[in-house]
């Protein structure tokens, strides 16, 4: 019987504690802490995975691998949901349960779980269920979960997933369900395993045409891999990827839009030096999505079009009180994605609003003109007129993503924006306000940490600190 602290007996146990991993917080703080250590770091200048693909063996044999999967996690990120996607090992049921009734437990402590988004699911779309049993004695999701506390500690919310349908339609209605959250500000974790029990370099073969067909991001080319792996008759192949709903799912959200799949790690249970049998193997990949980087940069006719966007929304604002629904893009190309932008409004050479927001969820072509009317009607200014239009000069800053950055050598003036963030203190200085202050470095820290952050002069030195660019033009 548990002292000292109280049991929740809707709480999902650690099943598996002991079996897959150490069953003791310090044995598995110590084994993660060597795992990461060991694990194969991010790419310099990637932005925080989307989603991660992950094996879910016991960590003798998989944990190499899982761990580099989750290092490509940058350090002191956050995500407000992780979304952990695993097919069922022991039931076969339509559609996937989501676990709702409490949180789920570790060796680690406990990580709390968003029943209210998993019950608001469940009764809005009928492929999900609530079903604890599917949960109870499934392997596949909980052994991800240390990696993620390792990462994150106790900064998010997660959604428990099983999946257990074999029906690819039902996966397709999984992903529709689901991809209205599959944004920056959440993690998928799709967990599988790939080929079951082939010989050795069978299972590199085979796993190597698995994890191409994924990276493919096309579902109709998973599926075909899968068909063909098993005409080829490959000696005691029982699946060349065992949670292949849970990975079809996710290319149903990620098909046909800006994202790019990365080969992280790759190792088989015959690379484990203690255990290691390459008679009879499993294999292991980590994978990861990223947002598709393009070149930042914003053409003449681009800068035109967001110009009389924003006057057009200023315009209909002040003479009619009113929020006009955003016009569609004109253009093909930086308008449609996803981009950070200010609007500097002046009057007379003087400036009258500057209001901005960095990507989230919304084009920039919709973010231009909604901070364009916030910028009119900027609290800290007098309210601009209709009868000002006529003097009124736009200036507008197209912001590159947010780049994390480690010591503030690498920001130079006049080139780079901060953003400077702690806890749920933040603020931003603009590239140009260098420019026009003529401040130092320290002094363009310490003014952003003190009178933007509220951190005060010397706070940005514990922050975190981004930089981006901004292409600038007024009109």
């Amino acid at each position: 019987m548990e002292t000292g602290r109280l049991r929740n007996p809707l709480n999902r146990e650690p099943v598996f504690a002991g079996k897959f991993y150490p069953a003791s917080e310090h044995s598995l703080k110590s084994q993660l802490k060597e795992l990461f250590k060991n694990a194969k770091s991010p790419s310099p200048g990637r932005n925080q995975p989307l989603a991660l693909i992950s094996p879910h063996a016991g960590y003798v044999f998989s944990g190499p691998v899982a761990a580099s999967a989750f290092n490509q996690i940058p350090p002191n990120a956050f995500y407000k949901r992780v979304f952990i996607l695993a097919s069922s090992h022991q039931f076969l049921f339509k559609g996937a349960a989501i676990f709702d009734s409490g949180n789920y437990k570790t060796p680690l402590g406990e990580v709390k779980v968003d029943t209210d988004l998993g019950r608001e699911l469940i009764s809005s779309c009928h492929v999900f269920q609530h079903n604890p049993e599917a949960h109870q004695f499934e392997h596949s999701l909980e052994v991800q979960l240390p990696f993620l506390q390792h990462k994150l500690g106790t900064h998010f919310l997660l959604i428990p997933i099983i999946l257990g349908t074999n029906n690819p339609d039902e996966c397709r209605q999984i992903a529709h369900a689901l991809k209205p959250y599959f944004t920056p500000e959440n993690l998928f974790v799709i967990s599988t395993d790939f080929s079951h029990y082939p010989e050795y370099q069978d299972a590199i073969d085979i796993d190597l045409q698995t994890a191409r067909a994924i990276c493919s991001n096309t579902p109709a080319q998973l599926l075909k891999a899968l068909d063909e792996n098993k005409k080829r008759k490959i000696s005691h192949l029982k699946t060349s990827l065992c949670g292949w709903t849970s990975v079809l799912t996710l290319l149903y959200i990620t098909e046909n839009e800006e994202f790019e799949f990365q080969k992280i790690n790759y190792l088989n249970s015959g690379d484990s030096k203690l255990y290691g049998d390459k008679n009879r193997v499993v294999g292991y990949w980590a994978l990861a999505v990223f947002a598709k980087e393009h070149p930042f940069s914003v053409s003449e006719e681009e800068k035109k079009e967001l110009l009389q966007k924003a006057r057009h929304s200023i315009a209909h604002y002040l003479k009619t009180g009113r929020r006009n629904k955003p016009s569609p893009p004109e253009t093909p190309g930086i308008l449609n994605r996803q981009a950070g932008v200010f609007v500097s409004v002046y009057l007379n050479g003087e400036l009258r609003g500057c209001i901005g927001n960095f990507a989230r969820d919304e084009i920039l072509n919709d973010l231009v003109q909604r901070m364009a009317i916030s910028a009119a009607c900027d609290y800290r200014f007098k309210n601009l007129q209709a009868g000002d239009l006529p003097e009124m000069e736009l200036e507008i800053s197209v912001l590159s993503p947010l780049k994390k950055i480690t010591s503030p050598d690498e920001i130079e003036l006049g080139k780079h924006g901060i953003y400077i963030k702690k806890g749920i203190h933040s603020g931003t200085f603009l590239p140009q306000v260098a420019q026009k202050t003529g401040w130092s470095l320290q002094e363009f820290l310490g003014h952003c940490s003190r009178d933007k952050a509220g951190l005060g002069w010397d706070g940005w030195k514990t922050a975190a600190l981004y930089t981006f660019e901004a292409v600038i033009f007024r009109g």
